[in-house]
C-alpha cells in the first residue's frame, strides 16, 4: 500500500560524512533531542519551551543543541517529521498481519490510539500542529495522510463486499477522521489521554456498526 504521508515529510538531508563512532553517536544524540524536545513541547506547548530548556533536559550545552538545530522552530519541525513518519511504519507492521481492508482500518485506528496515549512524539507533534500559527515554519497540513488511508482501505473494503450498502468510502473515511481526531483531542483536554481508548472504543462501536455490511449482505461471489 502506498505511503499517504509522504508530501508531510521532507526528503532526508544526506548526512555528514564523518567517521562510524561519531556518526552513531551524531544519529543517537539526535534521537535524545528530539525526545527531549517531544517532551517538553507535549507538555508546556511551542511557546513555553526553549532551547535551553531542551539542552538542560539531556545535559548538553545550548550551543551543542545549535549543532543539530539552528533554532527552535527547525526543532518543532523535526518533531512534527518525526510524528507523521510513525504513520507508514505502523502501516507496514499492520499489513503485514494479512488482514482484510476493513479490519486494516480498525487495527490503524485502535494503534494509533495507543499511539496518541503512550507515543511522546505522536504528542508532542499533534500539539505542534494545533499551535502552528505560534510556529514561523511551515508544517504539513494534517488529517490528509490519515483522510487518504481511509478512503483507500474503504473502497478496497467496498469492492470486497464488506462496506452497508449505500455508504460512500470517501464520505466515511471523513466522517472516521473528524471523529478519531475529535476524540483524541478532547480527551487530551479533559484526562491526558488516559481514558482515550475507552472513549475511542465508544466511537467506533457505534461508526463501524454503522458503515460495515451485515453478515450475508453484499456478499461477494467467489
Amino acid at each position: 500500500m502506498n505511503d499517504p504521508w509522504r508530501s508531510s515529510r521532507r526528503p532526508a538531508k544526506k548526512p555528514r560524512q564523518m567517521h562510524a563512532p561519531r556518526q552513531d553517536r551524531a544519529v543517537r544524540t539526535h534521537g535524545l533531542l528530539l525526545g527531549a524536545a517531544a517532551g517538553l513541547f507535549a507538555e508546556r506547548g511551542f511557546r513555553n519551551t526553549s532551547l535551553q530548556d531542551v539542552a538542560e533536559a539531556i545535559d548538553m550545552t545550548k550551543g551543542a543543541v545549535y549543532f543539530y538545530f539552528p533554532n527552535k522552530e527547525s526543532l518543532a519541525r523535526a518533531v512534527v517529521e518525526e510524528h507523521y513518519a510513525r504513520w507508514p511504519k505502523m502501516l507496514e507492521e499492520v499489513s503485514s498481519q494479512g488482514l482484510d481492508p476493513f479490519a486494516t482500518m480498525i487495527a490503524m485506528l485502535d494503534r494509533a490510539a495507543l499511539a496518541f496515549r503512550d507515543d511522546v512524539i505522536i504528542r508532542a507533534g499533534a500539539r505542534l500542529q494545533i499551535e502552528r500559527d505560534l510556529i514561523d515554519v511551515e508544517l504539513p497540513t494534517p488529517y490528509l495522510g490519515w483522510t487518504a488511508l481511509l478512503t483507500d482501505l474503504l473502497e478496497a473494503a467496498a469492492r470486497e463486499g464488506q462496506l452497508a450498502a449505500g455508504v460512500d468510502p470517501a464520505q466515511a473515511a471523513r466522517v472516521l477522521v473528524a471523529t478519531f481526531f475529535g476524540i483524541q483531542h478532547i480527551s487530551e483536554q479533559l484526562h491526558h489521554r488516559k481514558d482515550l481508548l475507552e472513549r475511542w472504543g465508544e466511537a467506533a462501536q457505534l461508526l463501524v456498526s454503522s458503515i460495515a455490511a451485515t453478515p450475508g449482505q453484499n456478499s461477494v461471489p467467489s
